[in-house]
């Protein structure tokens, strides 16, 4: 039987004018369903979050919803969430989910960081190469790939990982990429992703697929 996915893409509150959260979810979904996912993808964050039974992962590309001033979720969203991770389900984060879902509070501390205004930033987006650290994800991963994407730096961590991949930020590494268990659940981050560019990268595409891979079978 296949894994069951859901893609859940910023809109509303959760969307901003920076990032193509439509293009880069539909990206990811594609990358699953090449990989024989069964995959739903939707715009309504907060309605996904309070409906993920059933599901194997959830992976979520969206931004701050704090951004414009409206802070709240609904009940049952944060509820269906905090239950779906007690029940053991993937979680990959994507990009500006860094930034994203802080009406949940189970969500930084199951994805280990978190982007701080006024603190985390980024250099332009532009060509950057991506080491992989090795025997952390399957051989596929080539242990290095170019993209053409932004860096995120300074993000706050939160509780251990283990970076699967790194990228050069404003004079030392800055992890790209890592995984991380939180109780009976898996946790991916890819901070990668920022337009449907970054995913044109074959290295990228096959990172995604081995973070989402990793948080159903631990492989």
């Amino acid at each position: 039987m296949a894994h069951r996915a859901l893609v859940l893409t910023g809109s509303g509150r959760y969307a901003d004018p920076w990032h193509p959260f439509a293009e880069t979810g539909s990206r990811v979904a594609d990358i699953l369903i090449r990989r024989e996912w069964d995959v739903d993808v939707s715009d309504d964050v907060d309605g996904g979050m309070a409906g993920l039974d059933g599901y194997d992962l959830v992976a979520v590309s969206a931004g701050d919803p704090w951004r414009g001033g409206e802070r709240g979720a609904p009940p049952a969203a944060v509820e269906g969430f905090a239950a779906a991770l007690e029940r053991g389900i993937g979680v990959l984060a994507v990009h500006a989910a860094v930034s994203s879902l802080r009406d949940y509070p189970e969500w930084a501390p199951a994805i280990g960081a978190m982007w701080v205004p006024g603190l985390s930033f980024h250099p332009d987006a532009g060509e950057m190469t991506v080491q992989v650290e090795p025997d952390t994800v399957p051989a596929e991963v080539p242990t290095t790939f170019h993209v053409h994407d932004e860096r995120y730096c300074a993000l706050q961590r939160l509780g251990r990982r283990t970076v699967v991949a790194w990228h050069e930020g404003d004079g030392a590494k800055e992890p790209a990429a890592w995984v991380r268990e939180h109780g009976a659940a898996r946790i991916a981050v890819d901070v990668l992703g920022h337009d449907s560019r970054s995913f044109d990268a074959s290295g990228h595409r096959t990172l995604v697929a081995a973070l989402a891979a990793w948080t159903v079978d631990g492989r």
